[in-house]
């Protein structure tokens, strides 16, 4: 058996995290990069992913990129930037996402194709288009990985009044079975985190007051919130040589939220 250091190891492993600037997809490419991956961040706010990468080391450490996921275009041409960049591509993270809230009586038509073009048909396509890199990074011992990051309202019947956002990650859950059935063969797994209450920005809502944040907290079995170093473990996991036998799953990461609900 090899040992504990090189099992949860990411050494010499190439990244893509899409919104890995921010909120869970940075506590996600900060533990990449700290388990010795290079790393690759996108999202629409190009500046903030390059001040990121800077400061995780920049250079071959972690590299800032520009892409506007929201459409076909966008993710077509963050695909194409990796391809010119990498030969190889191990791990792709597809976290970008928005959400929406409105009163089901006011919810808009357009919430929906806001919402789901970029919580679902983004990281789809992506994963299509990336699929050669994907490909050639793989090997039965050591598959390429893809991770979506999905959402415990896409297993509960709670909607918090975010119902394209539900429905969004309800079947970028289901979209994750299917790959991981569809890419075996190609030396490639594919599985989705479902987060609960984390503090970021899409939370800031509901994380105002330390109020708020208990009421939330007292909701949740463990009794907290989401940390940083919570993500880390489970992408980790999901992404090293320890968690290589596992594909298909939607691993909930919600101090026991689902579980209970």
């Amino acid at each position: 058996m090899i040992g504990l250091d090189q099992l949860f190891s990411v050494a010499g492993k190439v990244a893509l995290v899409t919104g890995g600037g921010r909120g869970i997809g940075l506590m996600m490419t900060e533990a990449l990069v700290a388990s010795g991956a290079k790393v690759y961040i996108a999202s629409r706010k190009r500046e903030v992913c390059e001040k990121v990468a800077a400061e995780l080391g920049g250079d071959d450490r972690c590299i800032g990129l520009g892409a506007d996921l929201s459409t076909e275009e966008g993710v077509v041409a963050l695909a194409n930037e990796l391809k010119q960049r990498e030969d190889q591509l191990h791990i792709l993270v597809n976290n970008s996402g928005v959400a929406w809230g409105a009163p089901l009586e006011k919810f808009p038509w357009r919430a929906w194709d806001t919402v789901l073009d970029l919580n679902l048909t983004a990281p789809f396509v992506l994963t299509r288009e990336l699929l050669p890199l994907l490909e050639r990074a793989g090997t039965p011992e050591d598959p390429a990985r893809v991770v979506n990051i999905g959402s415990m309202l896409g297993t509960v019947t709670v909607s918090w009044t975010a119902y394209s956002y539900g429905a969004s990650k309800a079947g970028l859950h289901h979209i994750t079975r299917v790959f991981a059935n569809e890419l075996a063969d190609r030396n490639i797994t594919v599985n989705a985190i479902a987060p609960g209450p984390f503090a970021t920005e899409m939370t800031a809502h509901a994380s105002e007051t330390d109020e708020s944040k208990e009421a939330i907290a007292n909701q949740i079995p463990l009794k907290r919130w989401g940390t940083s170093e919570d993500a880390a473990g489970l992408v980790l996991f999901l992404c090293s040589r320890a968690g290589a036998y596992v594909s298909g799953a939607i691993v909930p990461l919600d101090g026991g939220a689902t579980a209970k609900a």
